[in-house]
């Protein structure tokens, strides 16, 4: 598994007037008025994780992904895995904000709806910004402390992990809400037909995983050849159509093996795996255990 900060911001933990790590799926920050901060923000820096900066007081303009972008007090931004950072300016007299990265493992491991996470990046490749208001503002804070606290109070990693896994979970979704409510409002030009495509194809992943793994399938839908329905996936999203379907499999799959509470072989012929062995060579592939262990976790 890759490092969810690289070495530069993992510098962060200094400047902090709270911080919290669980292991290599998640890393929290509180960032407040602190000097000397110029070895952390004189470079571009590489997120390994999916990034929720929340600044709550004073002044950040950053690029990421050569986007430059400003945020005021209240305003929060999301940036996906492997983007790249870098900080032009902070206001250091008054800044006070949130950091939070998971990594993309721990956000595979949580039982979320893929095409509501995806809605969020459907027309654009820039990162989402939005300007809170003072409840969402304190509910999201809300959020981060419990799973501050219960990171460094909690003295049982097993449920660490799990109570984490669901605060997170509650946290992605109430902010897809946020972006919901808000686009909901806004007049926007009617989607490109590429765009189109990007959302035909994850609804039609959402009907067929349980059934279809191939990418062939699901052009012949869209009337399109596999090859450029891989090509407008991938440059849509940052990720190949491919990893899509493997994603849902695999979050349909960790969702039976958990709560169904069916054997691996049932849940391997409930996927339209062949047998029990090539679904197991599958799972083991993406995820790097086996079904049998994972259902003992």
């Amino acid at each position: 598994m890759n490092k969810i900060f690289s070495p530069d911001i993992s510098k962060i933990e200094r400047y902090s007037s709270q911080f919290s790590s669980f292991g290599k799926d998640y890393i929290f920050s509180r960032v407040s008025k602190t000097e000397n901060f110029n070895e952390l923000t004189s470079h571009a820096m590489r997120l390994g994780g999916l990034t929720i900066v929340l600044c709550m007081r004073g002044n950040i303009e950053l690029d990421v992904n050569l986007h430059t972008y400003s945020l005021k007090g209240n305003d929060l931004i999301i940036a996906g895995p492997e983007s790249v950072l870098s900080i032009r300016y902070v206001d250091w007299d008054n800044i006070d904000a949130y950091v939070f990265v998971i990594s993309p493992e721990f956000m595979r491991d949580i039982n979320f709806e893929l095409n509501l996470v995806a809605t969020m990046s459907l027309t654009s490749s820039e990162p989402p910004q939005i300007s809170l208001d003072s409840d969402e503002v304190r509910l999201m804070i809300r959020y981060f402390e419990l799973i501050h606290y219960n990171t460094v109070s909690n003295s049982d990693a097993r449920y660490v992990r799990s109570i984490s896994r669901s605060l997170i979970a509650a946290a992605v979704y109430q902010l897809m809400q946020f972006f919901s409510i808000r686009m909901e409002h806004k007049t926007t030009p009617s989607l490109s037909r590429r765009a189109s495509y990007v959302k035909e194809f994850l609804q039609l992943v959402n009907l067929h995983h349980r059934q279809e793994r191939g990418v062939a399938f699901y052009a012949s839908k869209l009337f399109i050849s596999p090859k450029y329905l891989s090509l407008i996936i991938k440059e849509s999203t940052g990720r190949s159509a491919a990893e899509w379907i493997d994603d849902y499999v695999i979050m349909e799959a960790k969702n039976l093996l958990r709560f169904s509470g069916k054997n691996v072989q049932q849940i391997a012929y409930e996927l339209n795996f062949s047998n029990q062995s090539s679904f197991g060579k599958y799972f083991k592939h993406l995820t790097g255990m086996s079904p049998t262990k994972f259902q003992r976790t």
